[in-house]
């Protein structure tokens, strides 16, 4: 496996240290079963919180036999601790066929990773993406309805609002970017400039998801009192999108595929 460390410029300080060491237990683990190991979600995007967000791992192998599972189930436990989610994993076989099934995530992925180790498995990979605008609508309904039912198991509490909200923006983000490349517009950039171009692309407020983005950011802590406001908001702002991906979808503006 070869290493791409000059892609790793703009990470912090912690988080390239981590990844230097959970590289080389995974080289000593793993050895040549593994084709390669991809790093997406925040940290490959730019917007990793340090002490709050995750780093997400994505594996690819030639064939994934029980003994290696058990061997990656030893290192994720030896590094779980430090914020490396379980990683994806996959054969280079199932690659094409997963993502065709979930484009959102496909394009998550593809256009903001980094290569750990090994070979870039994504130039290789021919998708139709003919799901996209289906997931984007499900993840939406969905979402909406996990909040809900969320927000009864937490009893209706301030922290549970807390715990929930953040949660449900971080799969609510990639849905627009979805949109956007289903209108024809750039998917690219961070969560403030995808959420700030919500009035221009799809004539939304996005007013209680920015909240919600400065509250996982650590940037805004509403009082006790506040948080059912909140939720209310954020309920509306996405009861509004639904209804907007539905407009959208009877006007004939949403593409059936994407690039």
């Amino acid at each position: 496996m070869s290493e791409y460390p000059i892609t790793w410029a703009k990470m912090p300080q912690h988080a390239q240290a981590t990844l230097h060491a959970y590289l080389r237990d995974a080289k000593k683990m793993l050895k040549d079963d593994v084709h390669a190991i991809v790093l997406y979600g925040s940290l490959a995007r730019g917007d990793y919180l340090e002490g709050r967000s995750n780093m997400n791992v994505l594996m690819v192998f030639e064939s994934l036999t029980l003994d290696i599972m058990k061997r990656c189930a030893k290192l994720n436990s030896q590094w779980s601790k430090e914020r490396i989610v379980t990683p994806l994993m996959f054969t280079r076989q199932e690659l094409s066929s997963f993502f065709e099934t979930f484009p959102l995530e496909y394009f998550e992925i593809r256009d903001q990773h980094i290569v750990l180790a090994g070979k870039d498995p994504f130039p290789e990979l021919h998708i139709q993406a003919r799901n996209l605008r289906w997931e984007c609508e499900r993840e939406i309904r969905g979402n909406l309805i996990r909040v809900r039912q969320q927000f009864v198991e937490s009893k209706g509490n301030s922290e549970g609002i807390h715990a929930l909200l953040p949660i449900s923006l971080t799969t609510v983000i990639p849905c627009l970017r979805g949109l956007y490349r289903l209108l024809g517009q750039s998917p690219q950039g961070t969560p403030d400039i995808i959420l700030d171009r919500m009035p221009s692309v799809l004539d939304l407020d996005p007013g209680a998801f920015h909240e919600v983005w400065l509250l996982k950011r650590g940037q805004s802590t509403p009082g006790k009192h506040d948080f059912p406001n909140l939720l209310g908001r954020y309920l509306g702002a996405l009861s509004a999108l639904i209804n907007r991906v539905e407009i959208l979808g009877r006007e004939g503006r949403l593409k059936e595929d994407a690039p």
